[in-house]
């Protein structure tokens, strides 16, 4: 579990970045989730947009995304996702 100065400055950090993954009317399915657990080996910190079209409440696809990928929810603003998950071999972000 983060702690909430960890969260502040994971926030602060994720600021700057843009989505690079969006959640359609298809919601979320096996395939993004294993896109995204690559992205966040790689990453370590990544935004997910959820699109009008979406289904899904936002809060809903976080908590399958956090699930499926095991990874730590930042954050949810408007209809987008932060997520965090500490890389095992690219160890790039030092929490607080």
């Amino acid at each position: 579990m983060l702690t909430g100065k960890q969260k502040r400055f994971l926030r602060s950090q994720a600021h700057h970045l843009r989505p690079i993954f969006q959640v359609g009317k298809d919601g979320v399915n096996e395939n993004m989730i294993t896109t995204i657990n690559e992205a966040l080996e790689k990453r370590e910190l990544i935004k997910v947009a959820v699109l009008q079209n979406c289904l899904e409440e936002t809060d809903d696809v976080a908590v399958a995304l956090v699930e499926g990928t095991e990874s730590e929810l930042v954050q949810v603003i408007g209809h987008t996702i932060v997520l965090y998950k500490p890389s095992v071999e690219n160890k790039t972000i030092q929490l607080p």
